[in-house]
């Protein structure tokens, strides 16, 4: 069916209305979605931006930790009181932890945290100025004690070189008195001279030759010389007698009267031994020593010893 015009102009004007209705909303919308874009922009403009401060923050907050432990290992080392740095040093991790839990905090809320934490690093940073004022002057005063402490281990050294050179001359003074001692003795020593060996028979006839018979020699008889020295002082006198063999070993019989006696502070073994009443007008000594076994044919030697020291020798010879 066919409409008038009537019907038709007014659907005309429906469509229009509701394309400018339309046209409307489309631009409300549009103003809508770019005023949100905008302000969501901004917004997360912002957050980068405290999320950074913060950041910064945190790396102030690390570094001035850093400069806090070696101020604290500096004075302990030169021997000042740390208790001070060790509390700054608890606040201080206090503050970290306070930052770290504040990530999440809002904008607003993390704007008033970075200028809280502005105005204590600035605290922080004066704080480490004053205590690198204290640690020049605990160096000063250790460089005096550094100072001092030389100077008194050159005078200990000095005092140490004294004492050992004392020592050194007191040693030595000594080992001149020994020597001397030594000396003094040695000439004070009995002197043996014309020592001679003779053979005893069993009858007690008494022989001299140049070589006796084993089978002849029961006895050895000992004749010397005491010469006079007034150094020596006159009293009893041990004469230790030493009777050496072919082969150098000693003749000894401990059940025999043999035994050991002293020379230059070793000990060593006697043949026979006789004491003496020493006079200084000088005296011949004789002594007779059995042996109790067969001589084996060679030369013997015979030494005499007193206070130490061997004061004359003669020899034998058995064929």
């Amino acid at each position: 069916m066919e409409q008038n015009p009537q019907q038709k102009s007014r659907t005309n004007g429906a469509l229009v209305a509701a394309l400018i209705l339309m046209t409307g909303l489309a631009g409300v919308s549009s103003y809508l979605y770019f005023t949100t874009k905008e302000k969501s922009d901004t917004q997360e403009v912002t957050i980068a931006e405290r999320v950074e401060e913060l950041s910064n923050t945190r790396v102030k907050l690390d570094s001035i930790s850093t400069a806090l432990d070696a101020k604290i290992a500096e004075v302990q080392k030169l021997g000042g009181n740390v208790d001070e740095l060790l509390k700054v040093k608890a606040d201080l991790e206090r503050d970290k932890e306070t930052l770290r839990r504040g990530n999440s905090a809002s904008a607003a809320s993390a704007k008033a945290m970075i200028a809280k934490y502005d105005v204590k690093i600035k605290e922080y940073e004066a704080f480490l100025m004053e205590k690198d004022t204290l640690i020049a002057s605990l160096q000063r005063e250790n460089g005096v004690l550094v100072a001092s402490v030389q100077t008194l281990n050159q005078e200990n050294t000095a005092v140490k070189t004294e004492r050992q050179l004392a020592r050194d001359s007191v040693v030595a003074f000594a080992a001149q008195n020994q020597e001397l001692a030594t000396k003094v003795t040695r000439a004070s020593a009995l002197k043996a001279q014309n020592v001679k060996v003779y053979a005893v028979s069993s009858k007690g006839k008494v022989r001299e030759d140049d070589a006796y018979k084993a089978k002849r020699l029961d006895k050895i008889k000992l004749v010397y010389t005491l010469l006079d020295n007034p150094l020596t002082k006159e009293e009893a006198k041990d004469v230790f007698i030493r009777v050496l063999d072919p082969d150098g070993a000693i003749v000894s019989d401990m059940a025999n009267g043999s035994g050991t006696f002293s020379v230059d502070g070793n000990e060593t073994v006697y043949t026979t031994k006789q004491t003496v009443n020493y006079s200084s007008k000088g005296q011949t000594v004789e002594m007779l020593y059995t042996r109790g076994t067969t001589y084996k044919p060679g030369k013997y030697t015979v030494e005499l010893y007193a206070e130490g020291f061997r004061i004359g020798q003669g020899e034998f010879a058995v064929r």
